[in-house]
């Protein structure tokens, strides 16, 4: 193992750190659809789904 193999393994790691420490902040904020353009505000907001897939019609008006 020479030290390219280490930093390249400690760059993943860090990247796969970062991404998961993200999704914990997100979800503690309480958005259900962290990839989703619509985020926190969803029509489903605390119905356990995502509206980013729901016809308009059925969409919440803000």
């Amino acid at each position: 193992m020479t030290i390219t193999d280490i930093v390249i393994g400690l760059v993943v790691l860090a990247a796969v750190g970062a991404a998961i420490c993200y999704i914990v902040r997100e979800k503690k904020k309480g958005v259900m659809c962290i990839g989703c353009p619509e985020g926190g505000t969803c029509a489903r907001k605390g119905k356990g789904g995502c509206g980013c897939s729901i016809p308009e019609d059925f969409k919440i008006e803000k």
